[in-house]
């Protein structure tokens, strides 16, 4: 039986502990990601063996489980997953399977589950020096942006995220951004909102790395982000006044090249099926489209 809880910041340590030596580069297994969403997919986690299980609903309505993560055997942790799904009457259903976790499946388990891809979860990473150079023909617009704004603003400045007052500037921010993208919609309703205020209301014990560009003196652009493994780097959050040209690419290019050029990779999440989304993060040219697809069982 697998006693699945709710997810709370004092259970930060334990989890982390449950990704510490994860090679999947998945942005999904972060605690960051699991407790600031958790308004959206109402994740519930457990540890047994060493290994933690994770549950959450999308927004299909349908419940799925992730990819197990720890050192119980993967057969023995799938069993113990498909025990919890007929205990709660619910079909089994897994997603967020990359192809190096399917290949581990098929290994362990062949020929017991059918993979269906899904395009709108496959995660954009890129290689950091291409993020700071920006080098080559294909990119040249983005350098023509940063120059642009350089010329328009030629009192901007970047600096990382430290102080207290500046994270309460980056929700002054935020908050503006969120009036100015979308008034109509009820804050507490944007997921996306709440995730990025728990992010910047507990940017210290979540141990982030945060960065900012001020024009004039006042935020115009943020960033967010942390380690995700030995190699990997995740941004969770990129916010700008999207009337100011180039503020995006801008704070893209400096908070790599300044928080996260260490890592060989930078995973900047998927996509979630919008299309200017899409299409700005196809613009970058991705080196690894990180595919993610859900598995069923056979039968099903």
């Amino acid at each position: 039986m697998i006693n699945f809880k709710q997810i709370t910041l004092s259970d930060k340590k334990d989890i982390d502990d449950c990704f510490s030596g994860n090679t999947y580069r998945a942005c999904d297994f972060c605690f960051t990601n699991l407790y600031t969403w958790n308004a959206k997919f109402k994740t519930v986690f457990a540890i047994a063996h060493r290994t933690i299980f994770l549950k959450f609903t999308e927004s299909d309505g349908y419940v799925y489980y992730m990819m197990p993560i720890g050192k119980m055997p993967l057969k023995d942790a799938f069993e113990l997953i498909k025990q919890d799904a007929k205990d709660n009457k619910i079909p089994f259903r897994m997603k967020g399977i990359t192809a190096r976790m399917w290949d581990n499946i098929q290994k362990e388990m062949p020929d017991m589950f059918q993979y269906i891809p899904d395009r709108n979860n496959d995660e954009y990473i890129y290689l950091s020096e291409k993020l700071i150079k920006l080098s080559g023909k294909k990119l040249q617009s983005k350098r023509n942006h940063i120059n642009r704004f350089k010329a328009d603003n030629p009192d901007w400045e970047y600096f990382p995220l430290t102080e207290k007052k500046e994270l309460a500037e980056c929700i002054k921010m935020l908050d503006e951004w969120e009036e100015s993208v979308e008034s109509r919609i009820d804050k507490t309703l944007r997921y996306d909102y709440i995730a990025t205020r728990l992010m910047l209301e507990n940017f210290e014990y979540l141990r982030l790395r945060g960065g900012a560009v001020k024009v004039n003196g006042k935020i115009v652009a943020f960033t967010i982000g942390e380690p995700l493994t030995t190699d990997s780097f995740v941004v969770h959050v990129e916010k700008a006044f999207a009337d100011m040209n180039g503020a995006y690419t801008i704070i893209n290019q400096q908070f790599i090249e300044h928080e996260a050029s260490e890592f060989t990779y930078i995973n900047r999440e998927e996509d979630m099926g919008l299309e200017n989304l899409r299409k700005a993060k196809m613009s970058y040219y991705p080196d690894i489209l990180l595919e993610e697809g859900i598995i069923l069982p056979k039968n099903s």
